[in-house]
């Protein structure tokens, strides 16, 4: 699915293709002729054989952004990007006792190790291309929660969410939203419960928190559609409820920019 497509093109042999939304926590998908060169705010962006690439915009991402783009006969073309700034909502919560407030250090330290795992998996770089591909929900359904959101206890604000929450029963299979390889399958976090990732290649992965049951290990090749887990309420919620993540690399972007609307994906059913 094309969400929106920019073409630029200067030059017999230098056009680039952008595929996503040019906002504030968006993934975008590229492609460039084969061979070419790709810096990012001059990060160097790794590209496929095929000249695809990926790269991010997070929560709070500088507006004005510059792609830089060396082609394979020497032409170098610079493209200022402009994208949009993002409202988030955000919820203040006052008169929470101190010892709620108080982190129970253990928690801390359990916290600290899944982190690391998490980041660990995240880190991974793999030549799979599955990022190209039209992502699909992973479940379909309300969604109770959205990324970017935020709450303030007592005027001190907490960790921003940075996933689409999908309320459903525990026990509702989760499928997979593209191919991947499955880079962490942990069956307990001490905040996201039974755990899962996806690596899609090239720094894309997706995350599945809060399960209640896994059918993957790690290293195990998935394909689209493919069920991968059931929905729980593990790990610290209040309810049952899938919370799907996307990222590039560790930047942490909104799913629901490299799908269809939920809303769309209901009226067909």
């Amino acid at each position: 699915m094309v969400i929106s497509s920019l073409l630029i093109s200067s030059h017999a042999s230098a056009q680039v293709e952008l595929v996503g939304k040019m906002e504030q926590g968006a993934l975008i998908r590229a492609q460039v002729e084969p061979g070419t060169k790709v810096s990012l705010n001059g990060e160097a962006v790794k590209v496929t054989p095929k000249g695809d690439f990926a790269f991010g915009f997070g929560r709070e991402a500088e507006l004005n952004q510059e792609l830089k783009l060396v082609y394979p006969d020497g032409l170098t073309q610079i493209m200022p990007l402009t994208i949009s700034e993002k409202e988030y909502k955000i919820d203040r919560v006052n008169g929470i006792s101190k010892k709620i407030m108080k982190p129970d250090p253990k928690a801390v330290e359990r916290s600290r190790k899944d982190s690391k795992q998490v980041k660990a998996a995240r880190a991974q770089f793999s030549e799979q291309n599955a990022f190209t591909q039209d992502f699909i929900w992973p479940l379909t359904g309300r969604i109770s929660g959205v990324y970017g959101s935020q709450r303030v206890y007592n005027g001190k604000p907490g960790n921003p969410h940075y996933g689409v929450d999908v309320a459903a029963k525990t026990g509702t299979v989760v499928v997979a939203p593209a191919d991947g390889i499955i880079s962490l399958s942990v069956a307990d976090m001490f905040y996201s419960g039974g755990t899962v990732i996806l690596d899609h290649g090239y720094g894309v992965s997706s995350s599945f928190l809060h399960l209640s049951k896994l059918y993957v290990t790690e290293g195990e090749a998935i394909k689209q559609g493919q069920p991968i887990a059931e929905v729980g309420a593990t790990g610290r919620v209040t309810g049952p409820h899938l919370d799907w993540r996307v990222n590039w690399y560790q930047m942490r972007l909104d799913p629901v920019t490299i799908v269809p609307s939920m809303a769309s994906v209901l009226n067909k059913k």
